[in-house]
């Protein structure tokens, strides 16, 4: 039974190998040599074939062969040909890879998102060099016939598929078959070479103890000089500081470190996080995230936090039979305001009627349609109410929002004739009328209307020619905040620069400017000792007040000693 024997079992090292009779000898240990005799190894796909190491700037041949174009260019340059197959190839027939990634930089397919591993099937097209799973490919582009790219939309053929790793195919990526390594033709440049030619780079220097101060120490004082030595060297370095402060002057950033893990929260910073670390760790299908990070929000949903503008706005709402001029509340209504501002400038409400006009109630317009039925948001669907504030209807001239019902605001409004307190907390206030505008609404209530509909007869009825924005609150808000921010950018300019002129003052009152100068005092006097100074000028021109009489200095006596009280411990002066 056994490999030339008449043993009735078989030996461990018989089952281990085919040949080799040792119990030292690995399963299949024949099998796994290669061509040149060593053991069969395989290029990762992420990796180049020239330099053996992860790319960067991927490129291929027509074949599937990936190099980084910074280590196959000088090969071609030195040789012409391919390193791998050893034929003719030029710089002109690489084509250029590209590679989706995810969130945390892994390589993934651009279509389902699935990350590439040593295992997957990956395949590039030619004429866009987007790289895909083959799955993907063969299930969206064979298998339906539509030879367009997925990423690109450009068109391609069967021939303009590449293969880049088929896990099927063993001997594709095999370092044994590769030319160069045969051939033992090295691929470092100079520089690489003299690296690796030198000692230093070749001692572990964690592993010799004290004399590893020794040998730093000296590497460090041959780089040194060696720097010093270059002048150009030093001017690039110069340079480079120079262009660098000017970045990071001109941007108001401060120098990062890495033992500072905490970060500056913006200032648009929402009280709520992105989402993704939860959505990471309920779906397979995401990308996973481990921190919980504010979102932000944009410049518009910022400013439209109640309480947040408190910028007060002003228009005008030119009609047939007058002007109206309104202040509007934006720190309690800001999502109104913005609307009915936003509308106003896109001039939706140019030419448009009042439809309801009921005297001693209200007045109602905004609707371009004319019906009381339509009109819509400047977002284009309806917002919601905004009752937090004090701003109730008990006013004539109250501005406020005409809805449907709750949460329905568009782009109908209403003016109040008399104050109606049953209407709080059902409409949104975001304005009232000054008061020089209060005849033109009274000449808009006595304005003849259709008893049974309530609607202004027209002609000529009541229509708003347009509506002109004074003072756009949220512009200003935004310049204010721009300006805010200018400030401190110079402040941290001067701070950097050690301070304005005339702030640069000592604690004794000189002071010192920009060309090192120093006086000894400002202008105004405002120094140490300034009253003193004074007070010798009056008395040396002789205008000081007179004073009648001599003065005669006091004899201060001695004050006198309290007799210490009898009794108790005493004070052991006697001791």
């Amino acid at each position: 039974m056994g490999k030339g024997t008449d043993k009735l079992y078989i030996t461990h090292s018989e089952w281990a190998s085919e040949d080799a009779y040792s119990a030292s000898a690995g399963s299949g240990v024949n099998k796994s040599k290669g061509p040149n005799g060593g053991s069969f190894k395989r290029l990762p796909f992420n990796f180049c074939a020239v330099s053996l190491q992860p790319f960067e700037h991927p490129v291929c041949t027509a074949d599937g062969t990936i190099f980084d174009i910074t280590n196959i260019l000088p090969w071609l340059k030195n040789h012409g040909t391919n390193p791998v197959t050893g034929l003719p190839l030029r710089s002109s027939e690489l084509i250029k890879l590209n590679f989706a990634k995810n969130d945390e930089g892994e390589m993934v397919d651009p279509v389902t998102y699935k990350v590439f591993t040593d295992n997957t099937h990956i395949v590039a097209l030619k004429r866009s060099g987007n790289a895909f799973a083959w799955d993907t490919v063969e299930r969206l582009n064979v298998k339906a016939k539509m030879w367009r790219d997925l990423v690109s939309d450009e068109e391609f053929g069967r021939g303009d598929i590449i293969t880049l790793q088929d896990p099927q195919n063993v001997a594709a990526r095999d370092l044994s078959s590769f030319k160069y390594l045969k051939d033992g033709v090295s691929t470092l440049t100079e520089e690489q070479e003299r690296d690796r030619n030198d000692p230093m780079k070749n001692v572990n220097l964690d592993a010799i103890g004290s004399s590893a101060k020794v040998l730093r120490a000296k590497e460090a004082v041959k780089k040194a000089r060696s720097e010093r030595s270059d002048p150009n060297h030093n001017v690039a370095v110069a340079a480079g500081n120079r262009a660098l402060t000017q970045v990071v002057g001109a941007n108001g950033l401060k120098p990062n470190n890495a033992m500072h893990s905490g970060r500056t929260v913006p200032y648009n910073a929402a009280q709520h996080t992105t989402g993704k670390a939860a959505a990471s760790f309920t779906s397979t299908g995401l990308t996973p995230h481990t921190s919980g990070e504010r979102a932000l929000l944009t410049d518009e949903e910022y400013m439209l936090k109640p309480r947040r503008v408190k910028i007060k706005g002003y228009a005008r709402i030119q009609t047939n039979l007058g002007d109206l001029n309104v202040e509007l509340q934006t720190e309690y209504a800001p999502k109104a305001v913005w609307n009915f501002v936003q509308l106003a400038k896109k001039g939706y409400y140019k030419d448009v009627t009042f439809h309801r006009n009921i005297r001693n109630f209200m007045i109602q317009g905004g609707d371009p349609t004319g019906s009381g039925k339509g009109g819509t948001s400047i977002w284009g669907k309806n917002f919601n109410d905004e009752f937090d504030g004090p701003l109730t209807h008990d006013a004539r001239g109250t501005l406020s929002m005409a809805n449907k019902g709750k949460n329905t605001n568009s782009s109908q409004f209403f003016i109040l004739y008399r104050p109606t307190p049953h209407l709080n907390n059902k409409h949104t206030i975001f304005g009232h009328l000054l008061p020089p505008s209060l005849p033109t609404l009274s000449a808009l209530e006595n304005a003849p209307t259709d008893p049974e509909t309530s609607r202004p007869i027209s002609p000529p009825g009541i229509v708003i020619k347009d509506i002109i924005v004074f003072v756009d609150p949220f512009e200003e808000f935004q310049k204010q905040k721009r300006e805010g921010e200018e400030r401190e950018k110079e402040k941290e300019e001067l701070r950097k620069r050690g301070g304005a002129e005339d702030e640069r003052i000592t604690w004794t009152g000189k002071r010192v400017r920009g060309n090192g100068k120093v006086e000894e005092g400002r202008e105004d006097g405002a120094e140490v000792g300034k009253y003193l100074k004074t007070g010798l000028e009056i008395s040396a021109s002789g205008d000081a007040d007179e004073i009648t009489g001599e003065w005669e200095e006091e004899i201060s006596e001695e004050p006198i000693k309290k007799k210490a009280k009898a009794g108790g411990f005493g004070n052991f002066e006697s001791w």
